[in-house]
């Protein structure tokens, strides 16, 4: 009678308690040149209480990428609330008389990731409808709200140019960038950059380029050696028709200064003395504060486009709300806090909220636990809103094959590193948690492997 029962369970129960790896996820894997022992692997409903469908290595510590960003995005919902907003007030330490400001101007940045160039410039028109045209004095940039070591952004991976190793900083403008857009008219190729930086000649036209469109950008042969005076030696191939070049600006220490005297001066505004950071004295009161899009707006940002320098000013804002500075350390012991009250001692070790590490480590089990906790919050639609809709938009747009567009999924990658966790709604009207991260140097060879996974977990009948 045991015999029958146990063989009655195994029957009804195999497809949930599968030993191994779906033939096709093992298939994929192989033909990646994937080893089993590189990846880890777990499918598991959101109710906790539900014995795993697919469990291969999931206490395995791994580099997660930007998956991280799970944990940096659901407990800054938790503790700041979604409602939350960042401020950026600004001060002025003289009367305004005539249009002129007798003194000052001073901009104290409190962390807001998302001063881009149309709120900075929401900012100066502000100044302007109080009456103030001219600064007399200096616009100073107060950037004290964080305290982080000063970094090469060549460092991580030796590309400083890319936007995404922008660094963080309480008064972060425009993730620190530039966007050049090349358009073609007439025999030449009209070169516009945005936002206006002071001091900094970009070229305004470049020469047209005949034949395929191909590698564009190495077509222009630029040279960024001089962040006053950007040269392009090449030509832009007019078959591209317009494209955009986001890239990060080369000084972005005097990035924020350049910005504000830039943005200051396209508005109408005059200055008699110079952009130069500063403190704001003790005592002043502010004439407004720019209040920004609120965390869950700004979560949403971070997880569909993987967004690293606002993942970690999100990252930063959790221990300037604690401990009135924001630091690395003070946000790790805030979020290993948060953790260790909800999930117990077993912590991942965090490192700066964005994912963009060689240190950080978490296991596909605790990314789980996560996401069922997440599951059953009230502040659940916020988290899942904010991820990726598989074949649809964000990081995961280009995901094919069954079972697309019924998964909200964090993607992650890194060199050597690339995975997804998130949820997946199958056929039969469950609700699974997925994890699935590789770390190997043929990590980015997983997606065949992560799109089969997702269509066998779609397809629970």
């Amino acid at each position: 009678m045991r015999l029958l029962t146990a063989l009655v369970l195994a029957c009804c129960t195999g497809p949930l308690l599968a030993q191994g790896l779906p033939a096709e996820v093992d298939a994929a894997l192989a033909r990646a040149k994937l080893p089993r022992a590189a990846v880890t692997l777990l499918v598991t409903e959101v109710d906790p209480k539900a014995p795993p469908r697919l469990s291969h290595r999931a206490d395995a510590p791994v580099n997660p990428a930007s998956v991280a960003k799970l944990a940096t995005t659901f407990a800054a919902l938790e503790q700041l609330g979604p409602a939350f907003t960042w401020s950026t007030p600004v001060y002025a330490d003289g009367p305004v008389q005539g249009g002129v400001l007798q003194g000052n101007l001073y901009l104290k940045g409190q962390g807001d990731p998302k001063l881009v160039q149309e709120r900075l410039w929401l900012l100066m028109r502000k100044l302007h409808g109080l009456g103030i045209t001219q600064v007399s004095g200096d616009i100073v940039l107060d950037r004290s709200a964080f305290e982080v070591p000063a970094a090469d952004p060549a460092a991580f991976d030796g590309e400083p140019l890319r936007p995404y190793n922008a660094a963080p900083d309480a008064l972060l403008l425009n993730f620190k960038s530039v966007v050049l857009t090349f358009t073609p008219q007439a025999g030449a190729v009209r070169v516009q950059s945005e936002p206006p930086l002071s001091g900094v000649a970009w070229p305004t036209a470049v020469a047209a380029a005949p034949g395929e469109c191909g590698d564009w950008r190495g077509a222009l042969k630029a040279d960024f050696t001089d962040p006053l005076r950007p040269r392009f030696a090449g030509a832009f191939p007019a078959a591209c028709g317009e494209r955009t070049w986001p890239l990060a600006y080369a000084d972005a220490r005097g990035y924020a200064a350049r910005a504000v005297a830039g943005m200051w001066a396209e508005t109408g505004g005059r200055l008699g003395g110079q952009v130069r950071e500063g403190r704001v004295p003790p005592g002043l009161k502010p004439l407004f504060e720019l209040q920004s899009p609120t965390l869950a707006e700004v979560v949403r940002d971070i997880n569909k486009f993987s967004n690293n320098v606002m993942a970690q000013q999100l990252f930063l804002t959790l221990s300037l709300q604690q401990k009135g500075v924001g630091s690395y350390e003070g946000s790790r012991e805030v979020l290993r806090s948060w953790w260790r009250e909800r999930f117990g001692p077993d912590l991942p070790f965090f490192d700066n909220g964005s994912g963009l590490s060689r240190e950080e480590r978490i296991t596909a089990q605790q990314l789980a636990r996560l996401l069922q906790y997440a599951w059953a919050s009230p502040l659940m639609p916020e988290l899942a809103a904010s991820l990726p809709v598989t074949g649809s938009d964000g990081t995961l747009r280009r995901t094919r094959g069954p079972g697309v567009g019924g998964a909200h999924l964090k993607s992650g990658s890194l060199r050597d590193v690339s995975g997804v966790a998130g949820y997946v709604h199958a056929a039969s009207g469950k609700r699974y948690v997925l994890v699935a991260i590789a770390n190997h140097a043929n990590a980015h060879g997983i997606r065949p492997a992560l799109e089969a996974l997702l269509a066998w977990t779609a397809r629970d009948q």
